[in-house]
């Protein structure tokens, strides 16, 4: 079976001072995978600007937006519909030789071609104090102590929208152990690539029917290599692996390669931004 999903993006955008020039570029479009097919997408703005649409360094879709007149107030609205198969997280084999698994992570050819998921950046850099906090059990599987570093971050962390924002980091968020779905990704791609285990930011749409936790935004996860079995996703935010119910849109090293807005404006003085996501669904045969 498979879920048709109709996701709203919304964003409004409100300057004290005129704008008097402007590029936006928002990566909000969901990903064309194995259980993600397309069927429309629908980008409008209020100041009925020029779309273009391109292509990020990893490959993700971008809507490039450049306003040619002056403005105070603008409002963006984009519309996706697309049919995600039903899928089950754990349909895969493990290595039964945990032993291989671990030594597949020292090999300098795997640590090359992995070598942007291992990397320690800004968002994922753990102050030495806290590097005990999680450590790798030789004895279980790579995929089981992923698991446990799922549970063990989710525990960790308590959910609270008001705690963080775009810009926190590790030192503060393991200080005050609350957050959003962007700290808890980064807290657990941080312990995984301490432990030589290539992990990536993943920035998407949940539907939140199941009671699962996420804010009126974009949601974020991780997925983590497990080697001779591939890329695995982890919501830690819920404590669960990545299923039906998570839309991709893209991944990268952390929340500033995934950020679904960025942009330059040329104006003085304040200004506020709002943004709201919703995403249904209905079954297909």
């Amino acid at each position: 079976m498979s879920l048709e999903y109709s996701i709203t993006y919304k964003a409004e955008n409100t300057y004290e001072e005129s704008v008097r020039e402007a590029y936006w570029q928002f990566l909000i479009i969901p990903e064309e995978n194995d259980s993600q097919q397309f069927i429309s997408i629908d980008f409008n703005n209020s100041l009925n600007a020029k779309t273009e649409f391109s292509i990020n360094g990893y490959g993700f879709k971008t809507i490039r937006i450049h306003p040619t007149c002056e403005f105070k107030h603008i409002s963006f609205e984009a519309n996706f519909k697309l049919i995600k198969k039903e899928i089950n997280p754990f349909d895969f084999d493990l290595e039964k030789d945990i032993s291989k698994s671990f030594q597949k992570l020292q090999e300098l050819g795997f640590k090359v071609d992995h070598d942007t998921y291992l990397k320690t950046t800004d968002y994922t850099r753990i102050p030495k104090e806290y590097r005990n906090l999680f450590s790798f059990n030789a004895t279980k599987s790579i995929f089981e102590n992923l698991q446990s570093l799922n549970s063990s971050v989710h525990r960790y962390i308590k959910f609270n929208t008001e705690a963080t924002d775009v810009y926190t980091k590790l030192n503060e968020l393991l200080n005050i152990r609350q957050g959003v779905c962007q700290d808890f990704t980064h807290l657990f791609c941080a312990f995984a690539r301490l432990n030589g285990i290539p992990a990536r930011y993943v920035s998407g749409y949940l539907h939140q029917d199941n009671g699962y936790f996420g804010d009126a935004q974009m949601h974020a996860w991780a997925e983590a290599y497990v080697p001779f079995v591939g890329w695995i996703g982890f919501d830690v935010t819920n404590d669960i692996l990545a299923g039906t119910s998570h839309i991709k849109i893209a991944h990268g090293k952390d929340y500033n390669d995934c950020s679904p807005l960025k942009g330059v404006v040329y104006s003085t003085g304040n200004n506020e931004t709002v943004h709201s996501v919703v995403v249904s669904s209905q079954s297909q045969q």
